[in-house]
Parts: C-alpha cells; sequence; structure tokens
C-alpha cells in the first residue's frame, strides 16, 4: 500500500485516535450492545497494525519516527 508522505503520519494519528475514542465509548452507559462497537475496534486495530508496518517499511521519507507518533 502507498501511502503518500503528507498523509502517512495523519493516517497514523487519526486510526489510534479512533481506537483510543471506541475504547471509551466501551466504558459508556448510553450503549447497551456492545458487540458490534467491539467488532469495529478489532478491525480499526488490525487496520492500525497494517498502516503501522507499511509505515515502517519507508519511514524515512515521512520524516516523523513512528515511535514518536505512537508517543502523542
Amino acid at each position: 500500500m502507498k501511502i503518500s508522505n503528507p498523509h502517512a503520519p495523519l493516517l497514523i494519528s487519526a486510526v489510534r485516535d479512533a481506537i483510543r475514542y471506541n475504547n471509551s465509548l466501551l466504558e459508556s452507559e448510553t450503549i447497551r450492545d456492545k458487540s458490534d462497537l467491539e467488532d469495529y475496534i478489532v478491525q480499526l486495530t488490525t487496520m492500525y497494525e497494517f498502516i503501522c508496518d507499511e509505515y515502517r517499511k519507508n519511514e524515512l521519507q515521512y520524516g516523523i519516527p513512528l515511535k514518536e507518533l505512537e508517543k502523542s
């Protein structure tokens, strides 16, 4: 998968933030059936792992080390 240079760090951050947000929703009392949300989080996590692997392959081109993105 080819990720354009300006979009790669943003994509990593956006998917990571989506995982965090949806995990926080699991703790909400307003969601009754959490199974769909849990499935969605699994899909997001799988996607995150995939794009991180792709990012590592071209990390020097993107200019921001993956470890720095994961800290924020």
